[in-house]
């Protein structure tokens, strides 16, 4: 898995860049509630989710919870598609699949980190970018009466903490491929 990750470093930073992007944007355009939020949403969770199947199909085969990133991957992009197919849900009906999106992203790069805790120095990050998706989920689902502009600063904000997480992660595992380059060099 995490030869995987080393290869698709820059999967990642993609995916940390729209993550900030979309909470930049949420926080920009407060006021269009309900179409910016279906739009922006279904875009980044389609991207995020294209690019976490690419991240899987470049893992080699037989990489121990590329499933994960499988599973990942396509609830991503059938958040995103179910979004634009149906933009006019209810503000309930597109928090839950916020909701559920959030955590189970989550939950699989908890997973993720774990498995990879023993290779990967400050796997926390990841753990921590889990941790945060889950506990954004939650609490959308506690909290689904909320003004709709408090809900996009929400969003906005755990998309801008997601991301940076993720590029945090992404830049540490490029670190990883300069020293595993460095040290197979010949002296």
């Amino acid at each position: 898995m995490l030869a995987t990750l080393k290869r698709g470093w820059w999967l990642m930073v993609l995916r940390g860049v729209i993550a900030v992007l979309f909470g930049v944007l949420a926080f920009a355009y407060p006021g269009r509630t309900g179409e910016v939020l279906v739009y922006l949403f279904g875009a980044y969770a389609l991207v995020n989710g294209i690019f976490t199947l690419g991240l899987a199909m470049r893992a080699p085969k037989g990489t121990p919870g590329i499933g994960y990133l499988v599973v990942l991957g396509l609830l991503g992009v059938a958040a995103g598609i179910l979004t634009f197919f149906y933009p006019g849900i209810t503000a309930a009906s597109l928090l839950a699949i916020i909701a559920v999106w959030a955590i189970f992203t989550g939950v699989f790069e908890i997973s993720v980190a774990i498995k990879l805790r023993k290779e990967l120095s400050n796997e926390w990050m990841l753990i921590l970018a889990g941790v945060l998706s889950a506990a954004f989920g939650v609490l959308v689902i506690a909290m689904p009466r909320a003004g709709a502009t408090s809900i996009i600063w929400l969003i906005g904000t755990y998309a801008i903490v997601f991301g940076i997480m993720l590029l945090t992660a992404a830049f540490r595992l490029k670190g990883l491929v300069s020293q595993a380059r460095s040290a197979t060099r010949p002296a």
